[in-house]
C-alpha cells in the first residue's frame, strides 16, 4: 500500500510540474499579448479625455490642467502550490495562483518651458509641413492662422469667449478659394527652391475662368499685387503686396477657438454660467459659422450619449464628440499632434504621482 502511495505521489508531482511549465511557458508570451493592447488603448482614451475637458472647463472659464503619463509598470507573478495527505487515501491538492499589480506614474505638466511653448506661436514650418502632408487647408488654416496680412480669422475667440462676433467672413471666403485652387491641384507651395533660400507660393498657370476668379479673389482679399508667386512669412516687416504674412495662434489659443463651438446647456446659459456671443442684430452667435467652428462640434448632453466617439462629465452633463462626425474626429486628432508638437518640447516638472492600481 505504502508503495502504491509513493507511486502515486510522484506521477502527481511529476503531471503537476509539466502542467505548471506549460502554464510559465504560455503565461509571458501571452501576457503580453492580452497587456500591452489594452494599456495601449488606456493611455489613448485617457489622453483623448484629458484634452476634451479641458476644451470644456476654457468654455466654463475653469482652469485647465494637463497630467503627463510619465510610466507604466505591470509586475506580474504566477504561483503555483501542490500538497498531498497521508493516511490510508492519498488526497492530493494543487492551486495555480496570478496576480498582476500595474503602478501608474503622472507628472503634471508645468513650468516656465511648458508655459512657454503653450503661449508661443506654432512655428510656421510646422504648419507648411501639415498642409503638404495631406491635412486639408480648410482644417489648417482655419485652426491655426489668425491673420494673413489684414485678413482675420476670429483674433477675439483666441481667448475666453467675447462678447460680440468676432471678424471671419472675409477669411472663410479667403479658405473657399484656396480650397478650390487646392483641389484643383493650381496651388504649390515651395520650400528653399531659389537661390534666397525663401518659401514661396505659387499660383500654377491656368485659363479656366472659375480658377482665376478664385485667384483675382485671394489677391483682392491679402491686398496683393497681380502675380503668380509670393514669399511666405511670419515677419511683419515683409513687403506688403508681394508677401502672404502668416500670424499664427498659440495651442492655447487653438484649444480656446476650438472650444467656443461646444454646445452649451441652456440651464447653463441661463444661470450665466458661459458668455453668450451676439451679434450686431443682438441675435444669439452662431459658432458654426466661423473656420474652426466649421470643423469642430462638442455636443452636450443630460444622460450619456450611446453614439460618442469620446463623452466627459462636467457640471452634472456629459460633454461628446459624435462618433460619426468624422469632420470634429480630424480636427481633434489635429488638436493632439499640435498640442504634442509644442507640449513635448517641455520637460515635465513638479512632484511625481504614483499610484498603485489595486487587483
Amino acid at each position: 500500500m505504502h508503495n502504491k502511495k509513493t507511486v502515486l505521489s510522484l506521477v502527481l508531482i511529476l503531471s503537476f510540474s509539466a502542467l505548471l511549465s506549460g502554464c510559465q511557458s504560455w503565461f509571458g508570451p501571452n501576457a503580453l499579448n492580452a497587456t500591452h493592447p489594452a494599456y495601449n488603448q488606456a493611455i489613448v482614451n485617457s489622453l483623448s479625455e484629458e484634452m476634451l475637458l479641458n476644451l470644456v472647463r476654457l468654455k466654463y472659464r475653469d482652469r485647465p490642467y494637463f497630467l503627463n503619463i510619465d510610466s507604466v509598470t505591470a509586475s506580474m507573478s504566477l504561483g503555483a502550490n501542490l500538497g498531498i495527505s497521508g493516511g490510508e487515501y492519498v488526497e492530493p491538492s494543487a492551486g495555480v495562483s496570478f496576480s498582476q499589480n500595474p503602478t501608474i506614474s503622472y507628472t503634471p505638466l508645468s513650468g516656465e518651458n511648458f508655459l512657454r511653448n503653450v503661449l508661443s506661436p506654432i512655428p510656421l514650418e510646422a504648419i507648411l509641413i501639415m498642409a503638404n502632408s495631406g491635412w486639408h487647408p480648410e482644417r489648417i488654416l482655419g485652426i491655426c492662422i489668425e491673420r494673413i496680412n489684414g485678413l482675420r480669422n476670429a483674433p477675439s475667440a483666441s481667448g475666453p469667449t467675447p462678447r460680440m462676433e468676432p471678424e471671419y467672413k472675409d477669411f472663410k471666403q479667403f479658405i473657399k478659394s484656396l480650397t478650390y485652387l487646392r483641389d484643383n491641384s493650381l496651388i504649390e507651395i515651395g520650400a528653399n527652391i531659389d537661390t534666397s533660400k525663401r518659401i514661396k507660393i505659387y499660383f500654377l498657370p491656368t485659363q479656366e475662368p472659375q480658377a482665376l476668379a478664385e485667384m483675382n479673389t485671394i489677391r483682392t482679399l491679402l491686398q496683393l499685387k497681380n502675380s503668380n508667386n509670393y514669399l511666405i512669412s511670419n515677419s511683419t516687416l515683409a513687403d506688403k503686396a508681394n508677401s502672404w504674412r502668416f500670424g499664427l495662434r498659440s495651442i492655447h489659443s487653438i484649444m480656446y477657438y476650438l472650444s467656443q463651438n461646444i454646445s452649451v446647456p441652456d440651464a447653463h446659459k441661463k444661470l450665466g454660467l458661459v458668455t453668450n456671443t451676439i451679434t450686431k442684430q443682438g441675435d444669439f452667435f452662431d459658432w458654426n459659422e466661423t473656420p474652426a467652428g466649421t470643423v469642430f462640434k462638442v455636443m452636450s448632453s443630460a444622460d450619456k450619449p450611446n453614439n460618442a466617439y469620446l463623452s466627459v462629465p462636467y457640471r452634472g452633463y456629459w460633454f461628446y464628440i459624435a462618433d460619426n462626425d468624422l469632420n470634429s474626429k480630424s480636427t481633434f486628432m489635429l488638436l493632439n499632434h499640435l498640442f504634442t508638437l509644442q507640449a513635448g518640447q517641455s520637460q515635465t516638472e513638479g512632484p511625481v504621482l504614483t499610484l498603485p492600481v489595486g487587483r
